[in-house]
């Protein structure tokens, strides 16, 4: 490859990534069968130059540094009309299982089966079969209990999905409470 390209093939790779692609995977990609290596210095001042490029106002999506890797994003002014074309498309929504279901792994990861079925109360077999062929859930290895049963986390696709670089930016149950959710008077 070129050495004056660099820029461009880094370009391709963001865009052809599904999810956010991290400066160590463009490395990666770009030495594979290179003569000359690249290193993170290079490839930071072509990111550098590629979010230039796309804050030109005349492009509808900008670069955007999210879960330690960056991604192609639409600007926030078009976020409008790109919703009614998801919104069109979405005919795969999660049930209010699922996402009961995703909310508990969010926040109490990383979690077992036998855990979340308590707090929701019921069995929760489908809602984590489909969260795990959706890849927004993973499977964490298992826990130290009597019958090893497997912990669940949220995927780099959950963090991708819902722009987040890590989970302490989850908002915070005191954030998103309202008092139409409360069943008698608040006792001062």
């Amino acid at each position: 490859m070129p050495h004056r390209n660099i820029t461009n093939h880094i370009e391709a790779l963001i865009f052809s990534s599904v999810q956010s692609i991290s400066v160590q995977e463009i490395i990666l990609a770009l030495n594979a069968g290179s003569e000359n290596e690249i290193f993170e210095v290079q490839v930071f001042e072509s990111l550098d130059i590629i979010k230039q490029k796309y804050s030109d106002k005349n492009f509808a999506i900008e670069l955007v540094n999210i879960n330690d890797g960056y991604q192609f994003l639409t600007k926030k002014a078009y976020h409008e009309t790109v919703n009614q074309l998801q919104l069109h498309r979405s005919k795969k929504k999660l049930s209010q299982a699922a996402m009961e279901t995703l909310a508990i792994i969010a926040y109490r990861q990383p979690i077992t089966k036998l855990e979340i079925e308590q707090i929701r109360g019921v069995n929760s077999d489908y809602s984590v079969q489909r969260l795990l062929e959706k890849e927004l859930i993973s499977i964490d290895g298992k826990a130290e209990t009597p019958g090893r049963p497997i912990l669940y986390t949220t995927s780099h696709l959950f963090m991708d999905y819902f722009s987040l670089n890590n989970l302490s930016q989850l908002p915070q149950l005191k954030d998103i409470s309202n008092e139409e959710n409360t069943i008698g008077n608040a006792v001062e």
